[in-house]
């Protein structure tokens, strides 16, 4: 959702004008379509038939991948903000906002992944009790 907002709010700007805001919108939308691509893949139960691929490492490096543009995407959004400009079409201060929250949800999903690819993910019907005493 976030990075579909950072996409529709760059698409209604000038970005014609500015080569900056080409970075940013290409960043959002190749990685909202491979994270809905993700998302079929997920909802189709598809990543069982290919077991043969890790997914855990592929999302991890995904979404590690997904971060680092977005930081990139979001200084460049950040940068190319006229701060004189209080125009009501001019939409990349939003877009800049969400930019910033795209890259904290996809660096807090590399965090998951990076601990589901190490195996560190375990809950309370998972987990064995241990008596040391």
């Amino acid at each position: 959702v976030l990075g579909l907002l950072v996409w529709a709010l760059i698409a209604n700007t000038t970005y014609h004008l500015h080569a900056a805001y080409g970075w940013v919108l290409f960043v959002s939308i190749f990685f909202w379509i491979a994270t809905v691509l993700f998302l079929v893949i997920y909802l189709l139960q598809l990543q069982l038939k290919f077991y043969v691929i890790p997914w855990p490492l592929v999302l991890m490096i995904f979404n590690a991948t997904a971060t680092v543009l977005y930081i990139t995407a979001f200084v460049t959004c950040a940068a190319a903000v006229q701060p004189t400009s209080w125009r009501q079409w001019d939409y990349n201060r939003r877009a800049a906002f969400f930019a910033c929250l795209a890259m904290i949800a996809y660096g807090a999903s590399t965090f998951f992944s990076f601990r589901a690819w190490k195996g560190l993910g375990s809950n309370a019907a998972t987990s064995q009790v241990t008596d040391h005493a």
